[in-house]
C-alpha cells in the first residue's frame, strides 16, 4: 500500500465532500487513492508499537447498498479511477485489519460517536491516536470541500517541525504550490532557527527565495494568525507527551487547530519518510 492514500468512505453528505477533498489531495500530491468501505463498526491498525481500535461513528455505516455506488460516482466525477481498498485479514469475523504502510491518511476531525458533539477546534481522542502512532502524516479537511493554493509549514525547531517542512517540500515539489514557513520567536532568535535549518540542510529554499519566511518577534501567535492565507494546506508538527491525554499537540498546535478552518496536514512524532 506504500505510495497510497487511505480514505475511510463515509455515505453520507459531510462524507461526500470529505472524499472530494482526498480526491483534490491525491491529485495535487501525485499519490494514488484507495477507499475503504466499512461493512462493520471497528477495524484495527497495527502500527509499529501500539494496536489502535478504530471506532467508526453510525454515519459510516449508512445506507450500505449504496455506498460503493456513490463513492465510484464521487471519484470518476474528481478525474480519479475508483480503487477500493478490501481488507485481507481479520482479527475477528467483524474485525477488519487495515494496512499501515500508506503514504497518507484522510479522518474527519472525529470518527467515533463523540463527532455529534465536536467543534470546529477538538480533534477527536481516536484521531489523535491515529495521529500519535502512524508513520504518515494525516490529513485533517475541512468540513466541506476546499481547494489549496499554497502550503503554510509551522516552523518552532522541534524534530517533528522540521519533519513538517520536509513533507512541505515535498509536497511543493509536486503540487507546484509555494511555501510559506511562519516562526513564532518565543524568546529565541531568527538566528537560532536558521541555524536549525541549515543544520538540517532546510535553509537553501529560504535563501534561494522559493520558501517565503515569516518570523514573528511581536504580536499574540493567534493574532498572527490571520496572516495565514485561506486557501493554504496547513502543515504542523505534533508531538506526544503526558498522561492526562492522549495526545498533547503544545499550546501553540492547539491554537493552529482552534483557530485556522484550512486543511489541515498532521505530521506526528513517529513519522518517518517514505
Amino acid at each position: 500500500m506504500k505510495n497510497q492514500m487511505l480514505h475511510v468512505f463515509r455515505n453520507t453528505p459531510f462524507g461526500r465532500e470529505t472524499l472530494l477533498q482526498s480526491i483534490y489531495f491525491s491529485k495535487k500530491t501525485q499519490i494514488p487513492l484507495r477507499v475503504y468501505i466499512p461493512k462493520n463498526r471497528q477495524f484495527l491498525m497495527y502500527f509499529q508499537n501500539t494496536v489502535v481500535t478504530v471506532d467508526l461513528d453510525s454515519n459510516f455505516l449508512r445506507s450500505p447498498e449504496t455506498a460503493e455506488e456513490h463513492a465510484e460516482e464521487i471519484i470518476k466525477g474528481g478525474g480519479l479511477e475508483p480503487k477500493f481498498l478490501q481488507p485481507k485479514g481479520f482479527t475477528a469475523s467483524t474485525l477488519a485489519d487495515i494496512p499501515v504502510d500508506f503514504s497518507f491518511m484522510c479522518c474527519p476531525r472525529s470518527i467515533s460517536d463523540l463527532s455529534t458533539k465536536i467543534g470546529l477546534g477538538y480533534i477527536g481522542p481516536k484521531v489523535r491516536n491515529i495521529v500519535k502512532n502512524s508513520s504518515f502524516p494525516v490529513l485533517i479537511p475541512t468540513p466541506v470541500y476546499k481547494e489549496w493554493n499554497s502550503i503554510t509549514v509551522f516552523f518552532g525547531g522541534s524534530k517533528n517541525a522540521i519533519n513538517a517542512l520536509k513533507v512541505g517540500i515535498k509536497t511543493m515539489k509536486t503540487s507546484g504550490c509555494p511555501i510559506k514557513l511562519f516562526t513564532q520567536g518565543e524568546k529565541k532568535s531568527r538566528e537560532y532557527y536558521q541555524q536549525v535549518l541549515e543544520e538540517n540542510n532546510l535553509f537553501n529554499g529560504i535563501r534561494e527565495g522559493d520558501i517565503e519566511w515569516f518570523f514573528f518577534k511581536k504580536g499574540r501567535f493567534r493574532e498572527n494568525l490571520f496572516l495565514v492565507p485561506h486557501d493554504s494546506l496547513i502543515i504542523v508538527g505534533a508531538y506526544g507527551h503526558g498522561l492526562v491525554r492522549e495526545l498533547v499537540f503544545g499550546s501553540m498546535m492547539e491554537e493552529i487547530q482552534t483557530i485556522l478552518p484550512n486543511n489541515m496536514l498532521i505530521v506526528g512524532p513517529n513519522y518517518t519518510k517514505s
